[in-house]
């Protein structure tokens, strides 16, 4: 007899415990995988300025930043979901001589440009892709 009622505890005990592991909902972690893809042009002129263009698919959005050397952030915008062209120009005349960094990311992608200011000669911008997820 204390078998038997041992018997169907165990059993009680296993259909509970199976069907509550059933029920439960699990969430995977997700990676975003559609971020919005975007191209962009960067050009300066000899009076210091510098010209960021970007164009960008709807859906996700895209970070721009200007940071010294030391990473500190002197220009951040973040175009939303739905804007599709960014057009801007930053005035870099008053910065120091040294090498800045221009950084475009949608968050899978990163895009960065080295900007080199050198106020004794005519001001440069010198482009370079340094990293591309």
């Amino acid at each position: 007899m204390k078998t038997l009622i041992k018997s169907l505890a165990l059993t009680i005990l296993t259909g509970i415990a199976t069907t509550s592991f059933s029920l439960a909902e699990t969430k995977p972690i997700v990676r975003p995988t559609a971020a919005a893809s975007f191209k962009t042009g960067v050009y300066s002129t000899p009076s210091g300025k510098l010209h960021i263009s970007l164009d960008k698919q709807t859906g996700g959005t895209v970070d721009v930043r200007l940071k010294d050397a030391k990473g500190t952030v002197l220009y951040s915008e973040r175009l939303g979901r739905n804007e599709t062209r960014y057009r801007t120009r930053l005035d870099l005349s008053e910065l120091e001589n040294g090498t800045y960094e221009l950084e475009m990311t949608n968050g899978v992608e990163t895009t960065r440009q080295t900007v080199v200011i050198n106020a004794q000669q005519q001001r440069i911008v010198n482009i370079q892709l340094l990293a591309a997820n």
